[in-house]
This record gives structure tokens, C-alpha cells and sequence, in this order.
């Protein structure tokens, strides 16, 4: 550490909860300057924020590349990100020069698996048509069938990435009445006996699945995974989720799939870019519902993701053990 009464500088690129702050604040050992908005902090500030700072904390949508570590300089050794995705930080730029990495796992977990299975419910049973034909006056007599959707019991549920927040959705799923859950990525998993998963191959998780949920992270092999290719496998009938990150998806294929009845529905938390334009053709569609990267957005969470980005940041200022610390 530091000689004593000598405070290390950390910088913070947006307003957080104020749990991480008290934390920072009572901690007695860093001087905090903090980009005071809601707003992302501009490239410019953020390069000028950094300079000579011994930590940085960060949310996801701050590039973290090889500019800004230089515009730091020799003092900074430890990043905390308030995020479990680190695709926003150039890691091989920051292990070059051995800075720690703080990352929030684990905690989002619950919430973001609820967020997905909300967001699943109300594409199959077409939740915003609904509401918006009550404001509409399209709300008339009873009819067999309108505004008819598809339901989980009986069905089969195909999971793309069974980590944590797949492995808390599969959880969650199965109390529906849910016949058979496929998952693929990698490697099977010990745990996915826990909800009788399936591990098969991709293809045969997109031609027999009901439902698909993408719950993967976003590395090169997953790029793009869900194309043109992809969604002609996908039953007609299928509903198509996407809760973990929107380069998964190309989204002119997935339109095109969506607009030609190729597949039923889709639910995006996630796109590219966020915020999505409004003039974006996903958004003209009444079978695509597209929420504003809101999978953790409850106030615990929140709460806990920035004490624990704050308590990651200080470990790596006092060199100490880290709560969540990313091994790369």
C-alpha cells in the first residue's frame, strides 16, 4: 500500500448505488473522482478520469482498451467492472500489464434468470399485443382465437449455454410442466441432471426445441451464432429468447425470420446496438419483443453488484484477496 496519508486516486465512470459508494467513502484508503451522471461518460472524460488512477470502476458499456490503460499509466492495478459480461475489456491488453480484474457473478443470477422467463411468458402468450389492444379499442367480444400464443406445459425448452443464469432458468422453467430440456455449449454439465437435461448438439436443440433461450457469453465462436442458418432450422411454431448478449444474434436474419412467419416469436433483452434506434425494423414487428437490457435491473441487485464491484476495487488497491476476481 501506499506510504500512509498518501490516498490512491480511483476513478468511477458513472453514478452507482449508493451501497459501493459508502463502501469506497468508509474504506479511508482511496481518494474517489466519479463521472457525475446517469449518462455514460464520454471517451474524452473518461481518458482524462483515468489519468494517473490506481483503480477504475467501469459498467459495461465503457470500452476499456488499450487507450484508456495508457492514458492511466503506471499507477493503475486493478479494474472493477460492475458486471458479470467482461467483453467490454480488453483483457489481453490488461493482463500485459498484470492489472487484477473484479468482476460481479453470482449475484445477478436470480434476477436475470426471472427477467428471461417473464420476458419468454410474454412473447408466447403475447403480453404487449394484449396490453395494447385494450388501449386501442381492439378489445371486442370473445373470440376462440385471438391473441392466441404458446404455453410451456408439455413442451420442449432448448437452453444455449448451461452456466449459472441458464442453469437458474432451466430451474425456473420446469415447475410449468416443461417435457424435455435440451441444453448445448461446450462440455455437458454434472448439474443439469438437476432439471433431467439433455445434452445434445446445437442443430438438434434448434430443430426440436419449442423454446430457445440464449444464455451463453458472447466469445468469437458465438459471434453471430444465431444466423440465417439457425433460425431455418427452427420449428415454425418456435419462440426464440435472448437474455445474454445481442451479438449473439444477427438481426437482420432473425427480422427477415420473424417477418416471413419462418418462426413465431422472439424476446430480446439484448441488441446491437443498445439503445436499439427506434426506426429499427425489429421494433415494427408485433411478434418481437424487445425490453432495454433490464435482466438485473431490481434494486437488491443493483444494491449488491455495486458494494460488491466496491469491495472488489478495494481489494486490489490493498492487494489483498478479491470477493470475485476474473482468472484470464
Amino acid at each position: 500500500m501506499k506510504a500512509a496519508g498518501k490516498l490512491m486516486k480511483v476513478f468511477i465512470t458513472r453514478r452507482i448505488p449508493q451501497e459501493g459508494m459508502k463502501i469506497l467513502t468508509a474504506s479511508g484508503v482511496c481518494e474517489v473522482s466519479l463521472w457525475d451522471s446517469d449518462e455514460p461518460v464520454p471517451r474524452s472524460e473518461l481518458l482524462k478520469g483515468v489519468q494517473g488512477a490506481h483503480g477504475l470502476l467501469c459498467l459495461l458499456s465503457d470500452k476499456i482498451d488499450a487507450g484508456v490503460l495508457d492514458a492511466a499509466g503506471p499507477n493503475l492495478k486493478v479494474i472493477s467492472t460492475m458486471s458479470v459480461g467482461f467483453d467490454h475489456l480488453a483483457l489481453d491488453e490488461i493482463k500485459k500489464r498484470a492489472i487484477r480484474v473484479g468482476y460481479t457473478p453470482d449475484v445477478l443470477t436470480d434476477a436475470t434468470a426471472e427477467l428471461t422467463v417473464a420476458l419468454l411468458l410474454a412473447t408466447a402468450r403475447r403480453l404487449p399485443e394484449g396490453v395494447e389492444e385494450v388501449k386501442n379499442g381492439g378489445w371486442s367480444s370473445w373470440k376462440p382465437l385471438w391473441l392466441c400464443g404458446y404455453g410451456l406445459s408439455g413442451s420442449t425448452v432448448g437452453i444455449i449455454g448451461l452456466g449459472r443464469i441458464g442453469m437458474a432458468i432451466a430451474q425456473r422453467l420446469m415447475p410449468f410442466g416443461v417435457k424435455r430440456l435440451l441444453y448445448s455449449g461446450r462440455t455437458a454439465k454434472a448439474h443439469a441432471a438437476e432439471v433431467n437435461g439433455e445434452f445434445v448438439p446445437l442443430d438438434t436443440l434448434v430443430s426440436e426445441s419449442d423454446f430457445i433461450i440464449v444464455s451463453c457469453s458472447l466469445t468469437p465462436e458465438t459471434q453471430s451464432l444465431c444466423d440465417k442458418a439457425f433460425f431455418s432450422k427452427m420449428k415454425k411454431t418456435a419462440i426464440f429468447v435472448n437474455s445474454s448478449r445481442g451479438a449473439v444474434v444477427n438481426q437482420e436474419d432473425l427480422y427477415t425470420a420473424l417477418s416471413s412467419g419462418q418462426i413465431a416469436a422472439a424476446g430480446l433483452d439484448v441488441t446491437t446496438p443498445e439503445p436499439l434506434p427506434t426506426n429499427h425494423p425489429l421494433l415494427t414487428l408485433k411478434n418481437c419483443v424487445v425490453l432495454p437490457h433490464i435482466g438485473s435491473a431490481t434494486y437488491s441487485t443493483r444494491g449488491i453488484m455495486s458494494s460488491l464491484a466496491a469491495k472488489n476495487l478495494l481489494g486490489g488497491l490493498q492487494d489483498s484477496e478479491m470477493a470475485s476476481e476474473l482468472n484470464f
